[in-house]
């Protein structure tokens, strides 16, 4: 098992950053040689994937960090991460605000309550919630009704000031705005900024029911779709559907749906992102059956009104899991913006990498800085060397977070984006894993069958990156077996 015993928490309560400075002393010093030499099943591997040795970073070495790596090749090469980056992310921030830190969404009674109206505005305030999701939006308006509201005589007023981020472009990295990994960090992000398109077959009808959640007030959404022709196989269901975003008050399409799929759920981000909170927001309150008179739209609370309640988020220990799990990219964003935030008072991008230099400074010394852009590794300008995210995995390991930090990671061949590997281990490694156009990388922890546990680093930035799945497998499996 990776987990530590809780007992050993406090233990390392007191060591704390003295042992992290002394550990990546020690293994900054380490004068014995590396072993340059690819394992031959992972080099064979990288051959049949096209991907030459100069374009990878490799470094297999004891957590412990008192003996030379059994692998190290091109450690000290910066290389793009992809989604790894968020290990520094959710590290730092398990590391300065703890485990147990939780993000306050306040919400306001802008005037006295009679019978059943709100005489005045709702005032809904965001601080950045990160998992501010459809569950949690209901139970904030269920709240507001338990309190005897049911109808708002006035308007739904979302204060988003507390992050200061430019424009945001959703098309600008991939030419694909509908994904909701392009979704730009809100300080009232709800629901990722993404529906749920939720498709159920109805063979009797001949079409295909489309449900959308959250409801999205204002938008004309298609109901029904017609399905594909019988006996049809399901394939890129989502292709055949066709999306058409060109009406950004609709989410339609053109295609046909397979009856053999069953029931499916696909994310898109719609249009007028900025607008989504709003339209969300009103949508959930009136299909709750509450009354608005005036809209939803953005504006700021006015000063001196105390808040009726909060809704709190859960703590960053179960919002680090969703992260590096399932790699969700807006989450990291704001995980890293809340660096910022908390440390400056100042919510924007600058302010947080500024926050997240000093932090490894004092955590791992002159180990080369990464470039972490925005801190989910959704970018061609993020860059770490394996060297110095092999220090940062091995000063996780023996930090007080660290059960949060490791359990957070997919569990090879069980969960998360591990759940498919091919490899022979299974169960005996917690990963991140990393995928963009020309860059692939998995880096974590393995447990090796003599009872040894080693931090692994490997990176890929090529053209054919995206075949070297197969080398991953390999190198997890050559670790394990040691």
């Amino acid at each position: 098992m990776l987990l530590t015993p809780t007992f050993l928490r406090k233990s390392l309560t007191l060591l704390g950053a003295p042992l992290l400075a002394l550990l990546a002393q020690t293994s900054h010093s380490q004068a014995q040689p590396a072993d340059t030499r690819i394992p031959a099943v992972v080099e064979t591997a990288l051959q049949r994937a096209k991907i030459p040795r100069e374009a990878v970073s490799l470094l297999v070495v004891n957590v412990d960090g008192k003996t030379a790596p059994s692998l190290a090749w091109r450690t000290q090469q910066p290389m793009n991460p992809a989604s790894v980056m968020k290990l520094v992310t959710t590290y730092a921030a398990l590391d300065q605000l703890g485990p147990a830190f939780v993000w306050r969404t306040p919400v306001y009674l802008g005037g006295p309550v009679v019978d059943g109206a709100l005489r005045g505005n709702l005032y809904i305030q965001g601080q950045g919630d990160p998992k501010l999701v459809l569950e949690r939006l209901w139970l904030m308006l269920r709240r507001l009704q338990g309190m005897g509201v049911k109808v708002i005589v006035g308007d739904i007023v979302l204060d988003r000031s507390a992050f200061q981020l430019p424009a945001h472009d959703a098309a600008g990295f991939d030419n694909e705005p509908w994904r909701p990994y392009n979704a730009s960090p809100d300080a009232l992000l709800i629901n990722y900024k993404a529906v749920a398109v939720n498709i159920a077959p109805d063979t009797g009808a001949g079409v295909a029911r489309i449900q959308y959640d959250p409801p999205m007030f204002g938008m004309d959404n298609q109901q029904t779709l017609a399905l594909a022709a019988p006996n049809s196989d399901c394939g890129d269901w989502r292709s055949k559907m066709q999306l058409d975003m060109a009406n950004p008050q609709r989410i339609a399409f053109n295609g046909s749906y397979p009856a053999s799929c069953g029931d499916k759920s696909w994310s898109i981000a719609p249009a007028q992102p900025e607008r989504f909170a709003a339209k969300a927001i009103e949508g959930m309150w009136r299909e709750l059956g509450g009354k608005l008179t005036g809209s939803a739209h953005d504006g700021t609370v006015p000063q001196g009104l105390q808040p009726a309640f909060q809704l709190e988020s859960p703590a960053l220990s179960e919002v680090v899991r969703d992260i590096n799990k399932y790699s969700n990219n807006i989450m990291a964003q704001h995980v890293l913006l809340t660096l910022g935030m908390q440390r400056t008072g100042v919510t924007n991008y600058e302010s947080a990498r500024q926050s997240l230099a000093q932090w490894w400074t004092a955590r791992l010394g002159n180990i080369e800085q990464p470039a972490v852009d925005n801190g989910a590794g959704l970018s061609r300008n993020a860059s770490i060397t394996a060297n110095g995210l092999g220090r940062m995995l091995q000063s996780a390991w023996v930090s007080p977070v660290m059960p949060e930090f490791v359990s957070s990671m997919p569990i090879v061949g069980v969960d998360g984006t591990l759940r498919r590997s091919r490899s022979k281990f299974a169960g005996s490694a917690h990963l991140k894993t990393g995928t963009l156009r020309d860059s692939t990388a998995l880096a974590g922890y393995v447990d090796g069958i003599s009872g040894q546990r080693y931090v692994l680093v490997a990176m890929a930035n090529h053209a054919n990156a995206a075949a070297a799945r197969a080398a991953w497998d390999a190198l997890v499996d050559w670790t394990a077996a040691q």
